[in-house]
């Protein structure tokens, strides 16, 4: 989910920034992300809910100790167990590169504890497909032993909406996401978890390493949230780096430069998009659409909205390949295209074959032409840089697996 928050803009470099973060080696603190898809109203519309999210993301510029967890896939976000509180209570709260606000509330009703303070000030943000109003409170948040923040800023959701079954928001975008959802201060910024743990002397680096896996089942425990550093035991190769862009309005986010290419065609040249944790699928720009469209040979499926592939054409299916800096990162056919076993949680048909690549619904040069969302995060290790201003990549074994 996405705030309407304000953006700040950087220049993209096409270059890739050697240097590694820290590496972790067997952390023991680990936080559970599972996925869960919740169709208990009938078939979820995930292509409407991240459509929002992108809306919302375009828009928001009218305002203007090392350790690791294991998380749990949403779908539409990725859930991870926070504890808060002295004693503390346990929330589940969704994994959002994003957004950058800490809030409870929505599902689970905060619970005051010795070490919850009130610090009066009225706070919301709105998001894509939700909201949250409430208060500011301080509060000790806990991600497991050894990580432990004090003080940490959090919202306290007196009214949410928009959120089935989960309490709130872990946000781990940038720190200049927070401007403007304390009503009464609309200049503060609200430093992040990442930034308390680096600043309380928890963690070495303001970095954030995520860990996925491609899955077909509803719900699975399949991905590691690492504070500090990263994890070696979780990609092959090496980490490689690019420089957060100037590029407004990726900027704001975890924007980056790349360009898209099908085969040997390009579709989308090199230009400013975000890596996006809460995006389920993945958005490119118009143009790039329907030179992706034309080039599979696909057609729009009324049902999910999702383009739809016979099975002639999957095995025709050419690579995907995303360039950043000086590296490529492939989406093979498989992961060019929905798990089938869960076709039927999106109202489609179990032995159809539809694409994850979707419209971002405006042209290339806007400074906003992609999102990379979980679709392409669970092919490639990813790293939120904050100390060195950059986002980096790998290989997993995942990346050319079959899955789908």
């Amino acid at each position: 989910m996405f705030p309407v928050a304000s953006l700040l803009t950087i220049l993209i470099l096409p270059l890739l920034i050697a240097g590694s973060a820290i590496e972790v080696g067997n952390s023991p603190i680990t936080l559970s992300i599972a996925r869960r898809l919740d169709f208990s109203d009938g078939p979820i519309n995930l292509l409407q809910h991240d459509k929002a999210r992108v809306a919302a993301l375009k828009n928001s510029s009218s305002k203007d100790h090392v350790g690791s967890a294991p998380l749990t896939n949403f779908a539409v976000g990725y859930v991870a167990a926070v504890h808060v509180g002295s004693p503390a209570k346990t929330y589940s709260l969704i994994v959002d590169t994003g957004s950058s606000n800490t809030w409870v509330g929505a599902a689970a009703a905060y619970v005051k504890t010795s070490s919850s303070v009130n610090t009066g000030q009225p706070v919301s943000v709105i998001y894509g497909s939700g909201s949250f109003s409430g208060t500011e409170y301080t509060d000790t948040v806990s991600f497991g032993s050894g990580l432990t923040i004090t003080k940490q800023s959090i919202g306290v959701a007196s009214t949410s909406i928009g959120f089935t079954g989960v309490d709130g928001i872990l946000g781990l975008g940038p720190e200049g996401l927070t401007k403007g959802s304390l009503i009464n201060s609309p200049t503060t910024t609200i430093p992040t978890v990442t930034e308390k743990l680096h600043s309380e002397g928890i963690i070495p680096e303001m970095v954030v390493s995520v860990s996925f896996e491609p899955t077909k089942s509803r719900t699975v425990t399949n991905g590691e949230l690492t504070f500090g550093g990263t994890d070696a035991t979780k990609y092959t190769g090496s980490i490689a780096y690019t420089p957060v862009t100037t590029e407004y309005p990726a900027s704001t986010y975890w924007g980056i430069n790349e360009s898209i290419t099908y085969g040997s065609t390009t579709i989308l040249s090199s230009n400013a998009g975000i890596v996006d944790t809460g995006t389920t699928f993945l958005f490119i720009a118009s143009d790039a659409y329907t030179r992706y469209q034309s080039a599979t040979g696909a057609s729009l499926d009324t049902a999910t909205g999702l383009l739809l592939i016979s099975s002639a054409k999957y095995k025709a299916l050419k690579n995907l390949d995303f360039h950043i800096g000086s590296e490529t990162y492939t989406l093979t056919p498989n992961a060019q295209i929905w798990p089938r076993s869960l076709n039927t949680y999106l109202g489609g048909s179990s032995s159809a074959i539809y694409l994850i690549i979707h419209d971002i619904g405006t042209p290339s040069g806007e400074g906003f032409d992609f999102i990379n969302g979980y679709t392409f995060l669970e092919r490639f290790y990813s790293v939120y840089d904050t100390t060195k201003s950059r986002v980096g990549f790998a290989k997993t074994k995942y990346t050319d697996a079959t899955t789908n």
